[in-house]
């Protein structure tokens, strides 16, 4: 239960309800992280196209590098919520159970290859407070592994995002029990 009220659909402005009607019809319910957001219509908006952009959209990341990024960076900020809501996501992008749980037991139990473990690596480290200490040498490792300059940032972005939406998350009390 959030430590704040949060407004019901028909509660919500009607730009977010048009939105968010989709969601609600296909899974009939709208999660407390939808309605924490549409307290401020302006946030709403901003982290929707995130969202559209960095995760929906195919990008140059595979949907499993993404959702890898989702579920190790809200096990590491410990966002219960957000581990519960991109288990399924992974799975309905064609993950199997085994992997995702290989996932949250950590990168060296992933069956990946060994670049891709060392990005989600790099991303944990872009997730921490002392990132202010990554260089350019640590760039040029991930650069070294194959991926290129736009597929980092897109990755550092993805782990921004998460850090982001984690926050706003554990800070509102979002999916705990009442």
């Amino acid at each position: 239960m959030a430590y704040i009220d949060l407004p019901e659909f028909e509660e919500m402005d009607p730009e977010i309800q048009e939105r968010a009607r989709p969601i609600l019809e296909k899974t009939g319910t709208l999660g407390e992280i939808f309605k924490l957001l549409a307290v401020r219509k302006d946030i709403y908006f901003a982290t929707d196209e995130m969202v559209q952009n960095y995760l929906l959209k195919e990008t140059e990341l595979p949907y499993r590098t993404k959702e890898a990024i989702a579920l190790l960076i809200s096990k590491e900020n410990g966002c219960k919520m957000c581990i519960d809501v991109h288990k399924n996501i992974a799975k309905m992008l064609g993950m199997t159970e085994e992997q995702v749980e290989k996932v949250l037991q950590g990168i060296d139990t992933m069956d990946v290859p060994e670049s891709e473990k060392e990005l989600l690596r790099f991303c944990i480290r872009a997730s921490k407070k002392e990132n202010y200490k990554m260089t350019k040498a640590d760039i040029d490792a991930i650069k070294a592994q194959g991926y290129t300059d736009t597929e980092i940032i897109e990755a550092v972005a993805i782990t921004g995002y998460f850090n982001y939406i984690n926050t706003l998350s554990n800070v509102f009390g979002l999916g705990e029990k009442g």
